[in-house]
């Protein structure tokens, strides 16, 4: 079994999410065996090799809105790739009922490597 650092299990986690779907920085590291660590996995996102071409836009805060300060260029990056996948964005927030990726247990015990 590969033993994974903290980041690498959070840069999975996020690679998982799929397209049209987002989830919030908690349950991200939560997801990660990383509970309480919602400020890590911003961290790990920003030091992410561009290489791994991760889908960062997909991840939000708790409350279910972008995390860039408003018409920001980040802002607009992170609100017009949600909206290329067909996520609603209404100033920078999003409705989690509609949108927030909730896997089964399924699905996590057979993906995940950790």
């Amino acid at each position: 079994m590969t033993t994974l650092s903290p980041k690498q299990r959070i840069w999975f986690i996020v690679n998982m999410i799929p397209s049209g779907n987002v989830l919030a920085y908690g349950k991200v590291a939560d997801l990660a065996g990383l509970p309480g660590r919602a400020r890590y996995v911003s961290k790990a996102l920003k030091e992410a090799p561009e290489h791994l071409n991760l889908p960062w836009h997909r991840v939000i805060n708790s409350q279910g809105k972008i995390s860039f300060k408003l018409n920001t260029l980040h802002f607009q990056n992170q609100q017009e790739r949600l909206r290329s996948e067909g996520i609603e964005v209404n100033k920078g927030k999003i409705s989690l009922s509609k949108f927030e990726w909730k896997p089964d247990m399924a699905t996590l015990v057979l993906s995940l490597p950790f």
